[in-house]
Protein backbone atom coordinates (compact mmCIF):
# COMPACT_ATOMS: atom_id res chain seq x y z
CA UNK A 1 0.00 0.00 0.00
CA UNK A 2 1.07 3.31 -1.07
CA UNK A 3 1.57 5.97 2.04
CA UNK A 4 -0.93 8.15 1.73
CA UNK A 5 1.00 11.44 1.70
CA UNK A 6 -0.72 15.06 3.02
CA UNK A 7 0.31 18.34 2.68
CA UNK A 8 -1.99 19.55 5.04
CA UNK A 9 -3.31 22.81 3.21
CA UNK A 10 -3.58 21.44 -0.02
CA UNK A 11 -5.46 17.75 0.41
CA UNK A 12 -8.94 18.16 0.43
CA UNK A 13 -11.97 17.19 -1.64
CA UNK A 14 -15.40 17.25 -1.25
CA UNK A 15 -19.18 17.02 -3.25
CA UNK A 16 -22.26 17.96 -2.09
CA UNK A 17 -25.61 18.84 -2.16
CA UNK A 18 -27.95 19.76 -0.35
CA UNK A 19 -31.41 18.20 1.14
CA UNK A 20 -34.55 20.19 1.37
CA UNK A 21 -35.71 20.12 4.97
CA UNK A 22 -37.89 17.42 5.65
CA UNK A 23 -36.85 15.28 2.24
CA UNK A 24 -35.68 11.77 3.44
CA UNK A 25 -32.09 9.86 3.10
CA UNK A 26 -33.94 7.19 1.05
CA UNK A 27 -36.01 9.93 -0.65
CA UNK A 28 -33.20 11.64 -2.30
CA UNK A 29 -31.34 8.98 -3.11
CA UNK A 30 -34.14 7.59 -5.26
CA UNK A 31 -35.34 10.99 -6.61
CA UNK A 32 -35.34 11.14 -10.49
CA UNK A 33 -32.06 13.08 -11.64
CA UNK A 34 -31.47 14.06 -15.23
CA UNK A 35 -27.84 15.70 -14.68
CA UNK A 36 -27.10 12.21 -12.75
CA UNK A 37 -28.40 9.62 -15.56
CA UNK A 38 -26.33 12.09 -18.02
CA UNK A 39 -22.98 11.12 -15.79
CA UNK A 40 -24.06 7.73 -15.37
CA UNK A 41 -24.35 7.17 -19.00
CA UNK A 42 -20.76 8.96 -19.45
CA UNK A 43 -19.32 6.77 -16.65
CA UNK A 44 -21.09 3.36 -18.25
CA UNK A 45 -19.32 4.54 -21.91
CA UNK A 46 -15.91 5.15 -19.96
CA UNK A 47 -15.90 1.68 -18.29
CA UNK A 48 -16.44 -0.70 -21.66
CA UNK A 49 -13.24 1.30 -22.79
CA UNK A 50 -9.66 1.41 -21.73
CA UNK A 51 -8.43 3.93 -19.58
CA UNK A 52 -7.07 7.06 -20.83
CA UNK A 53 -4.70 8.68 -18.26
CA UNK A 54 -4.80 12.82 -17.69
CA UNK A 55 -2.67 14.72 -20.67
CA UNK A 56 0.43 16.27 -19.08
CA UNK A 57 -0.12 19.81 -20.27
CA UNK A 58 0.67 21.66 -16.93
CA UNK A 59 3.24 24.36 -18.11
CA UNK A 60 7.06 23.88 -17.06
CA UNK A 61 6.94 27.62 -14.54
CA UNK A 62 3.93 26.06 -12.62
CA UNK A 63 5.32 21.92 -12.05
CA UNK A 64 8.38 24.24 -10.81
CA UNK A 65 7.22 26.34 -8.06
CA UNK A 66 8.39 25.72 -4.45
CA UNK A 67 5.22 24.53 -1.73
CA UNK A 68 5.33 28.74 -0.64
CA UNK A 69 5.31 29.61 -4.42
CA UNK A 70 1.83 27.76 -5.21
CA UNK A 71 0.22 28.90 -2.16
CA UNK A 72 0.63 32.21 -2.88
CA UNK A 73 -1.02 31.67 -5.96
CA UNK A 74 -4.91 32.34 -4.98
CA UNK A 75 -8.31 33.22 -6.34
CA UNK A 76 -9.77 36.56 -6.77
CA UNK A 77 -12.99 36.42 -4.18
CA UNK A 78 -14.90 38.62 -6.45
CA UNK A 79 -14.65 36.29 -9.24
CA UNK A 80 -16.24 33.81 -7.13
CA UNK A 81 -19.35 32.19 -9.46
CA UNK A 82 -22.77 33.24 -8.10
CA UNK A 83 -21.47 36.51 -6.23
CA UNK A 84 -22.58 39.22 -8.38
CA UNK A 85 -26.09 37.26 -8.34
CA UNK A 86 -25.94 37.46 -4.72
CA UNK A 87 -26.52 33.45 -3.97
CA UNK A 88 -26.19 32.08 -0.69
CA UNK A 89 -23.43 29.84 -2.17
CA UNK A 90 -20.46 30.85 -4.24
CA UNK A 91 -17.72 28.28 -5.90
CA UNK A 92 -13.35 29.17 -6.28
CA UNK A 93 -11.23 27.09 -7.99
CA UNK A 94 -8.07 26.56 -7.63
CA UNK A 95 -5.08 26.50 -9.66
CA UNK A 96 -2.95 23.71 -10.83
CA UNK A 97 0.77 23.84 -10.31
CA UNK A 98 3.58 21.19 -8.74
CA UNK A 99 1.21 19.45 -5.69
CA UNK A 100 -2.01 20.11 -7.77
CA UNK A 101 -1.41 18.59 -11.61
CA UNK A 102 -4.35 17.08 -12.74
CA UNK A 103 -6.66 19.34 -14.15
CA UNK A 104 -10.30 18.71 -13.31
CA UNK A 105 -13.80 20.18 -15.73
CA UNK A 106 -16.25 22.67 -14.20
CA UNK A 107 -19.28 22.88 -15.63
CA UNK A 108 -22.40 25.41 -14.41
CA UNK A 109 -25.82 23.93 -14.42
CA UNK A 110 -28.95 26.49 -14.94
CA UNK A 111 -32.84 24.87 -15.66
CA UNK A 112 -31.16 21.80 -16.89
CA UNK A 113 -28.79 23.40 -18.99
CA UNK A 114 -24.92 23.08 -18.24
CA UNK A 115 -22.15 25.46 -19.49
CA UNK A 116 -18.35 24.90 -19.12
CA UNK A 117 -16.59 27.20 -16.76
CA UNK A 118 -13.28 28.26 -18.53
CA UNK A 119 -10.46 28.70 -16.63
CA UNK A 120 -9.00 32.37 -17.07
CA UNK A 121 -6.02 33.45 -15.15
CA UNK A 122 -7.85 36.83 -14.47
CA UNK A 123 -9.40 34.84 -11.56
CA UNK A 124 -6.72 34.43 -9.97
CA UNK A 125 -4.05 36.97 -8.13
CA UNK A 126 -0.51 35.39 -8.57
CA UNK A 127 1.50 36.99 -5.66
CA UNK A 128 5.04 37.40 -5.92
CA UNK A 129 5.34 34.48 -8.77
CA UNK A 130 6.60 35.76 -11.90
CA UNK A 131 4.72 34.00 -14.79
CA UNK A 132 4.39 34.35 -18.29
CA UNK A 133 0.77 32.96 -18.66
CA UNK A 134 0.11 34.40 -21.98
CA UNK A 135 0.54 30.97 -23.69
CA UNK A 136 -1.35 28.76 -21.31
CA UNK A 137 -4.78 28.47 -22.67
CA UNK A 138 -7.36 27.03 -20.79
CA UNK A 139 -5.25 24.41 -18.71
CA UNK A 140 -8.22 23.61 -16.37
CA UNK A 141 -8.59 23.85 -12.76
CA UNK A 142 -6.99 21.63 -10.03
CA UNK A 143 -10.12 21.30 -7.62
CA UNK A 144 -13.15 24.00 -6.27
CA UNK A 145 -14.30 25.01 -3.03
CA UNK A 146 -17.68 26.18 -1.77
CA UNK A 147 -18.59 28.54 0.52
CA UNK A 148 -21.92 29.50 2.85
CA UNK A 149 -22.70 31.92 5.54
CA UNK A 150 -22.21 29.00 7.98
CA UNK A 151 -20.99 30.66 10.97
CA UNK A 152 -21.66 34.49 10.63
CA UNK A 153 -24.77 35.51 8.36
CA UNK A 154 -22.13 38.37 7.11
CA UNK A 155 -19.61 36.22 6.23
CA UNK A 156 -19.38 32.96 3.24
CA UNK A 157 -16.76 30.52 5.02
CA UNK A 158 -15.65 27.45 3.10
CA UNK A 159 -17.55 25.16 3.60
CA UNK A 160 -16.39 22.38 1.42
CA UNK A 161 -13.38 21.74 -0.61
CA UNK A 162 -12.76 19.32 -3.45
CA UNK A 163 -9.18 18.92 -4.17
CA UNK A 164 -6.61 15.89 -4.86
CA UNK A 165 -7.96 12.16 -6.50
CA UNK A 166 -11.62 11.84 -5.36
CA UNK A 167 -11.05 13.71 -1.41
CA UNK A 168 -13.29 16.02 -0.37
CA UNK A 169 -13.70 17.57 2.86
CA UNK A 170 -16.93 19.58 4.46
CA UNK A 171 -16.99 21.25 7.96
CA UNK A 172 -20.05 21.92 10.19
CA UNK A 173 -20.74 25.11 11.88
CA UNK A 174 -17.71 26.02 14.44
CA UNK A 175 -15.33 23.57 12.66
CA UNK A 176 -11.68 23.39 11.24
CA UNK A 177 -10.66 20.80 8.35
CA UNK A 178 -9.25 17.68 9.54
CA UNK A 179 -9.83 14.00 8.17
CA UNK A 180 -11.03 13.81 4.86
CA UNK A 181 -13.49 11.72 2.69
CA UNK A 182 -13.17 9.94 -0.36
CA UNK A 183 -15.01 8.64 -3.35
CA UNK A 184 -13.79 5.11 -3.50
CA UNK A 185 -10.61 3.49 -2.31
CA UNK A 186 -9.23 0.78 -4.31
CA UNK A 187 -6.58 -1.98 -3.55
CA UNK A 188 -5.57 -0.12 -0.69
CA UNK A 189 -4.60 -3.36 1.12
CA UNK A 190 -4.58 -6.87 -1.04
CA UNK A 191 -3.61 -5.43 -4.37
CA UNK A 192 -0.59 -4.42 -5.83
CA UNK A 193 -0.24 -0.85 -4.83
CA UNK A 194 -2.97 1.30 -3.65
CA UNK A 195 -5.06 3.09 -6.90
CA UNK A 196 -6.26 6.45 -6.52
CA UNK A 197 -9.57 7.30 -9.11
CA UNK A 198 -10.07 10.89 -8.93
CA UNK A 199 -13.05 13.20 -10.06
CA UNK A 200 -12.26 14.80 -13.76
CA UNK A 201 -15.45 16.57 -13.78
CA UNK A 202 -17.68 18.28 -11.95
CA UNK A 203 -21.09 20.03 -12.67
CA UNK A 204 -22.29 22.28 -9.78
CA UNK A 205 -26.44 22.97 -10.10
CA UNK A 206 -26.99 26.56 -9.28
CA UNK A 207 -28.52 27.40 -6.07
CA UNK A 208 -31.73 29.60 -5.95
CA UNK A 209 -31.73 32.59 -4.00
CA UNK A 210 -33.14 30.73 -0.83
CA UNK A 211 -31.19 27.57 -1.18
CA UNK A 212 -30.98 25.56 1.92
CA UNK A 213 -28.86 23.26 -0.22
CA UNK A 214 -26.10 22.61 -2.96
CA UNK A 215 -26.02 20.13 -5.73
CA UNK A 216 -22.67 18.38 -7.05
CA UNK A 217 -22.31 16.00 -9.27
CA UNK A 218 -18.71 14.67 -10.46
CA UNK A 219 -17.18 12.09 -12.44
CA UNK A 220 -14.85 9.37 -11.20
CA UNK A 221 -12.14 7.67 -13.77
CA UNK A 222 -9.41 5.52 -12.33
CA UNK A 223 -7.32 2.05 -14.09
CA UNK A 224 -9.96 0.01 -12.84
CA UNK A 225 -13.40 2.22 -12.05
CA UNK A 226 -15.40 4.66 -13.00
CA UNK A 227 -17.84 6.30 -11.71
CA UNK A 228 -20.87 8.61 -11.07
CA UNK A 229 -21.42 10.82 -8.00
CA UNK A 230 -24.12 13.21 -6.94
CA UNK A 231 -23.66 14.71 -3.53
CA UNK A 232 -26.36 17.21 -1.69
CA UNK A 233 -24.81 19.22 1.07
CA UNK A 234 -26.96 20.70 3.71
CA UNK A 235 -24.67 22.98 5.80
CA UNK A 236 -25.39 23.13 9.86
CA UNK A 237 -24.27 22.53 13.41
CA UNK A 238 -23.81 19.32 11.69
CA UNK A 239 -23.25 19.58 7.75
CA UNK A 240 -24.85 16.47 6.11
CA UNK A 241 -23.76 15.35 2.66
CA UNK A 242 -26.20 12.54 0.71
CA UNK A 243 -24.01 10.65 -1.44
CA UNK A 244 -25.38 8.69 -4.44
CA UNK A 245 -22.67 6.50 -6.72
CA UNK A 246 -23.48 4.93 -9.75
CA UNK A 247 -19.81 2.43 -10.38
CA UNK A 248 -19.00 0.37 -13.18
CA UNK A 249 -15.87 -1.72 -12.81
CA UNK A 250 -13.40 -1.75 -16.13
CA UNK A 251 -11.87 -5.12 -14.19
CA UNK A 252 -11.50 -6.87 -10.59
CA UNK A 253 -10.04 -5.10 -7.94
CA UNK A 254 -8.36 -6.74 -5.21
CA UNK A 255 -10.19 -4.43 -2.29
CA UNK A 256 -13.29 -1.89 -3.62
CA UNK A 257 -13.76 0.69 -0.86
CA UNK A 258 -17.23 1.95 -0.34
CA UNK A 259 -17.64 5.42 1.63
CA UNK A 260 -13.83 5.89 2.70
CA UNK A 261 -12.70 7.95 5.13
CA UNK A 262 -9.19 9.14 5.47
CA UNK A 263 -7.29 10.43 8.68
CA UNK A 264 -4.83 10.85 10.93
CA UNK A 265 -3.70 9.85 14.18
CA UNK A 266 0.01 10.47 15.67
CA UNK A 267 -0.50 10.16 19.35
CA UNK A 268 -3.10 10.08 22.01
CA UNK A 269 -3.94 9.22 25.44
CA UNK A 270 -3.64 5.33 25.00
CA UNK A 271 -0.19 5.74 22.98
CA UNK A 272 1.20 9.35 24.33
CA UNK A 273 3.65 11.43 22.35
CA UNK A 274 7.54 10.44 23.32
CA UNK A 275 8.36 14.18 22.84
CA UNK A 276 6.83 17.53 23.18
CA UNK A 277 4.41 19.98 25.33
CA UNK A 278 1.03 18.15 23.20
CA UNK A 279 -0.95 15.55 25.07
CA UNK A 280 -2.52 14.29 22.16
CA UNK A 281 -2.08 14.40 18.40
CA UNK A 282 -4.92 13.16 16.15
CA UNK A 283 -7.39 14.13 13.47
CA UNK A 284 -9.68 10.94 14.92
CA UNK A 285 -9.42 8.92 18.08
CA UNK A 286 -11.21 5.92 17.20
CA UNK A 287 -13.50 3.93 14.69
CA UNK A 288 -17.21 3.63 15.74
CA UNK A 289 -19.80 0.72 14.64
CA UNK A 290 -23.46 -0.01 14.94
CA UNK A 291 -24.41 -3.37 13.71
CA UNK A 292 -27.57 -4.29 12.60
CA UNK A 293 -28.19 -6.23 15.43
CA UNK A 294 -27.50 -3.15 17.36
CA UNK A 295 -24.35 -3.66 18.90
CA UNK A 296 -21.95 -0.09 19.47
CA UNK A 297 -18.62 -1.03 18.55
CA UNK A 298 -15.62 1.16 19.76
CA UNK A 299 -11.98 0.85 18.38
CA UNK A 300 -9.46 2.77 19.89
CA UNK A 301 -7.25 4.06 17.13
CA UNK A 302 -3.20 3.63 17.15
CA UNK A 303 0.09 4.45 15.31
CA UNK A 304 1.02 0.58 14.94
CA UNK A 305 4.93 -0.04 14.22
CA UNK A 306 3.99 -1.46 10.60
CA UNK A 307 0.84 -1.27 8.71
CA UNK A 308 -2.20 -3.18 11.00
CA UNK A 309 -5.31 -4.02 8.99
CA UNK A 310 -8.03 -5.27 11.37
CA UNK A 311 -11.87 -5.67 10.01
CA UNK A 312 -15.77 -6.58 11.45
CA UNK A 313 -17.28 -8.52 9.11
CA UNK A 314 -21.25 -7.66 9.34
CA UNK A 315 -24.55 -7.29 7.09
CA UNK A 316 -26.46 -4.18 6.64
CA UNK A 317 -24.74 -1.89 9.42
CA UNK A 318 -26.37 1.17 10.92
CA UNK A 319 -23.62 3.18 10.66
CA UNK A 320 -19.83 3.47 10.90
CA UNK A 321 -17.50 6.66 10.85
CA UNK A 322 -13.84 7.73 12.22
CA UNK A 323 -14.59 9.99 15.22
CA UNK A 324 -12.77 12.85 17.27
CA UNK A 325 -14.94 12.16 20.59
CA UNK A 326 -12.38 13.86 22.22
CA UNK A 327 -13.22 17.85 22.54
CA UNK A 328 -11.16 19.34 25.46
CA UNK A 329 -8.68 21.45 24.35
CA UNK A 330 -6.72 20.73 27.53
CA UNK A 331 -6.04 16.97 26.06
CA UNK A 332 -4.56 18.93 22.88
CA UNK A 333 -3.36 22.10 24.30
CA UNK A 334 -2.37 23.25 20.01
CA UNK A 335 -3.47 26.42 19.65
CA UNK A 336 -2.51 26.27 15.98
CA UNK A 337 -4.02 23.14 14.83
CA UNK A 338 -6.85 22.87 17.25
CA UNK A 339 -7.31 19.28 17.33
CA UNK A 340 -10.53 19.89 19.96
CA UNK A 341 -12.38 21.54 16.26
CA UNK A 342 -12.10 18.60 14.18
CA UNK A 343 -14.90 16.91 12.60
CA UNK A 344 -15.94 13.50 13.15
CA UNK A 345 -17.67 11.72 10.16
CA UNK A 346 -20.34 9.76 10.22
CA UNK A 347 -21.24 7.60 7.35
CA UNK A 348 -25.32 6.03 7.76
CA UNK A 349 -25.77 3.74 4.84
CA UNK A 350 -29.14 4.13 2.73
CA UNK A 351 -30.55 0.72 1.05
CA UNK A 352 -29.49 -2.42 1.93
CA UNK A 353 -26.11 -2.92 1.61
CA UNK A 354 -25.89 -6.35 2.49
CA UNK A 355 -22.72 -8.67 3.69
CA UNK A 356 -19.42 -7.15 3.78
CA UNK A 357 -16.73 -5.42 6.05
CA UNK A 358 -16.06 -2.44 7.79
CA UNK A 359 -11.99 -2.51 7.23
CA UNK A 360 -9.89 -0.59 9.53
CA UNK A 361 -6.24 0.39 7.95
CA UNK A 362 -3.79 2.15 10.00
CA UNK A 363 0.33 2.87 8.98
CA UNK A 364 3.23 4.13 10.94
CA UNK A 365 4.11 7.54 10.54
CA UNK A 366 6.67 9.89 11.85
CA UNK A 367 4.49 13.04 12.26
CA UNK A 368 1.06 14.56 11.97
CA UNK A 369 1.89 15.66 8.06
CA UNK A 370 0.80 12.11 6.79
CA UNK A 371 -2.70 10.66 7.11
CA UNK A 372 -1.99 7.32 8.02
CA UNK A 373 -5.50 5.84 9.02
CA UNK A 374 -8.21 4.84 6.74
CA UNK A 375 -11.64 3.08 7.53
CA UNK A 376 -14.00 2.05 4.25
CA UNK A 377 -16.88 -0.89 3.69
CA UNK A 378 -16.16 -3.03 1.08
CA UNK A 379 -19.34 -5.96 0.13
CA UNK A 380 -18.82 -9.48 0.41
CA UNK A 381 -19.66 -9.71 -3.58
CA UNK A 382 -18.05 -7.30 -6.65
CA UNK A 383 -20.32 -6.08 -9.56
CA UNK A 384 -19.00 -7.74 -12.45
CA UNK A 385 -16.96 -5.47 -14.67
CA UNK A 386 -19.60 -3.52 -16.53
CA UNK A 387 -22.61 -4.00 -14.37
CA UNK A 388 -23.55 -0.90 -12.11
CA UNK A 389 -23.44 -0.86 -8.26
CA UNK A 390 -25.49 1.79 -6.83
CA UNK A 391 -25.13 3.07 -3.47
CA UNK A 392 -26.21 5.74 -0.97
CA UNK A 393 -25.30 7.29 2.05
CA UNK A 394 -25.50 10.52 4.07
CA UNK A 395 -22.44 11.29 5.82
CA UNK A 396 -22.94 13.68 9.12
CA UNK A 397 -19.76 16.29 9.26
CA UNK A 398 -20.10 16.28 13.53
CA UNK A 399 -18.84 18.69 15.92
CA UNK A 400 -19.07 19.86 19.41
CA UNK A 401 -21.74 22.32 18.61
CA UNK A 402 -23.85 19.83 16.29
CA UNK A 403 -25.63 16.39 17.63
CA UNK A 404 -22.61 15.01 18.92
CA UNK A 405 -20.72 11.62 18.14
CA UNK A 406 -22.67 9.29 16.83
CA UNK A 407 -22.82 6.63 20.10
CA UNK A 408 -24.99 4.36 21.62
CA UNK A 409 -28.11 5.51 24.10
CA UNK A 410 -26.73 3.78 27.03
CA UNK A 411 -23.20 4.14 27.40
CA UNK A 412 -19.93 4.66 25.45
CA UNK A 413 -15.95 5.02 25.99
CA UNK A 414 -14.83 8.93 27.17
CA UNK A 415 -11.21 7.58 27.44
CA UNK A 416 -8.68 4.54 27.38
CA UNK A 417 -5.58 4.87 28.91
CA UNK A 418 -2.78 2.44 28.99
CA UNK A 419 0.07 2.68 31.33
CA UNK A 420 1.17 1.72 34.95
CA UNK A 421 -0.10 3.61 37.83
CA UNK A 422 1.95 3.49 41.64
CA UNK A 423 2.03 -0.65 41.45
CA UNK A 424 4.50 -1.18 39.06
CA UNK A 425 4.12 -3.67 35.71
CA UNK A 426 5.68 -6.69 35.36
CA UNK A 427 7.60 -7.91 32.32
CA UNK A 428 5.37 -8.63 29.87
CA UNK A 429 2.52 -7.25 31.19
CA UNK A 430 0.24 -4.26 30.12
CA UNK A 431 -2.46 -1.52 32.04
CA UNK A 432 -5.74 -0.14 30.50
CA UNK A 433 -7.51 2.18 31.76
CA UNK A 434 -11.24 2.68 30.94
CA UNK A 435 -14.08 5.77 31.60
CA UNK A 436 -17.22 4.93 30.26
CA UNK A 437 -20.32 7.23 30.49
CA UNK A 438 -23.80 8.02 29.69
CA UNK A 439 -27.41 7.61 30.37
CA UNK A 440 -27.81 4.75 31.51
CA UNK A 441 -24.39 4.51 33.95
CA UNK A 442 -25.14 7.83 35.04
CA UNK A 443 -28.49 6.52 36.39
CA UNK A 444 -27.24 4.06 38.49
CA UNK A 445 -26.40 4.48 42.20
CA UNK A 446 -22.67 4.76 43.57
CA UNK A 447 -23.09 1.05 44.93
CA UNK A 448 -24.34 -0.80 42.10
CA UNK A 449 -22.97 -4.64 40.85
CA UNK A 450 -21.49 -3.06 37.59
CA UNK A 451 -19.35 -5.99 36.07
CA UNK A 452 -16.83 -6.12 33.23
CA UNK A 453 -16.88 -8.69 30.25
CA UNK A 454 -13.31 -9.14 28.90
CA UNK A 455 -12.61 -11.52 25.98
CA UNK A 456 -9.19 -11.65 25.00
CA UNK A 457 -7.54 -12.95 22.11
CA UNK A 458 -5.99 -16.40 22.59
CA UNK A 459 -2.75 -16.21 25.17
CA UNK A 460 -3.80 -13.14 27.23
CA UNK A 461 -4.48 -12.93 30.49
CA UNK A 462 -6.36 -11.02 32.71
CA UNK A 463 -4.01 -10.44 35.32
CA UNK A 464 -6.78 -8.28 37.50
CA UNK A 465 -10.02 -6.10 36.85
CA UNK A 466 -11.85 -3.81 38.94
CA UNK A 467 -14.91 -1.79 37.97
CA UNK A 468 -15.90 1.20 39.90
CA UNK A 469 -17.71 4.24 39.82
CA UNK A 470 -15.92 7.71 38.56
CA UNK A 471 -17.12 10.43 41.08
CA UNK A 472 -15.93 12.99 38.90
CA UNK A 473 -17.95 12.52 35.75
CA UNK A 474 -20.46 10.22 37.01
CA UNK A 475 -19.35 7.31 34.76
CA UNK A 476 -17.67 4.14 35.20
CA UNK A 477 -14.50 3.33 35.35
CA UNK A 478 -12.50 -0.32 34.36
CA UNK A 479 -8.92 -0.72 35.43
CA UNK A 480 -7.68 -4.66 34.18
CA UNK A 481 -4.02 -5.82 33.76
CA UNK A 482 -3.22 -8.43 31.40
CA UNK A 483 0.19 -10.47 29.76
CA UNK A 484 0.04 -11.24 26.53
CA UNK A 485 3.63 -13.44 26.16
CA UNK A 486 4.91 -16.33 27.80
CA UNK A 487 7.86 -16.63 30.08
CA UNK A 488 8.22 -13.08 30.99
CA UNK A 489 8.76 -11.88 27.12
CA UNK A 490 7.34 -8.35 26.00
CA UNK A 491 3.99 -8.52 23.25
CA UNK A 492 5.41 -9.23 19.23
CA UNK A 493 2.32 -9.95 18.06
CA UNK A 494 -1.31 -7.54 18.04
CA UNK A 495 -3.39 -8.40 21.02
CA UNK A 496 -7.47 -7.94 20.32
CA UNK A 497 -8.99 -7.16 23.54
CA UNK A 498 -13.06 -7.08 24.05
CA UNK A 499 -14.63 -5.76 26.67
CA UNK A 500 -18.35 -3.63 28.12
CA UNK A 501 -20.07 -3.51 31.55
CA UNK A 502 -23.07 -5.22 32.47
CA UNK A 503 -25.69 -4.48 35.10
CA UNK A 504 -27.57 -7.53 36.53
CA UNK A 505 -28.87 -8.77 33.34
CA UNK A 506 -28.40 -5.19 31.03
CA UNK A 507 -25.33 -4.56 28.74
CA UNK A 508 -24.90 -0.72 29.82
CA UNK A 509 -22.05 0.30 27.53
CA UNK A 510 -20.83 0.02 23.98
CA UNK A 511 -17.83 -2.78 23.24
CA UNK A 512 -14.98 -1.16 23.45
CA UNK A 513 -12.88 -3.59 20.91
CA UNK A 514 -9.63 -2.62 20.52
CA UNK A 515 -6.34 -4.18 18.61
CA UNK A 516 -3.71 -3.53 20.36
CA UNK A 517 0.07 -3.39 18.26
CA UNK A 518 3.12 -4.45 19.75
CA UNK A 519 5.23 -1.75 21.38
CA UNK A 520 7.61 0.51 19.15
Amino acid sequence: MDRLQKIRHLLAAGLLIGLLPGTSVAAAADATDPVFDKVANQASTMAAKPYKAPADNVPAALKALTYDQYRDIRFNPAEALWKKEGLPYEAMFFHRGKYALDAVKIHEVVDGKQREVPFNTRLFNYGKNKLNTSSWGDIGYAGLRLHYPLNNPQYKDELVVFLGASYFRALGAGQIYGLSARGLAIDTVGGKGEEFPRFTEFWLERPTKDARSITVHALLDSPSVTGAYRFVLQPGDTTTVDVKARIFLRKPVATLGIAPLTSMFLAGENQPPKAGFRPEIHDSDGLSIHTAEGEWIWRPLFNPPHILTTSFQLKNPRGFGLMQRDRSFANYEDLEARYDKRPSAWIEPVGDWGAGRVELVQLDTPDETNDNVVAYWVPAQQPAPGTPLDIAYRLHMQGERGAGDSKPASGWTVQSRRGAGFQPLADGEEKFVIDFAGPALQKLPADAAVDAVIETSPGVTIAEQTVFRNDVTGGWRLAFRYTSATNNTKQTQPVELRVFLKHSQDTVSETWNAIIPPPR
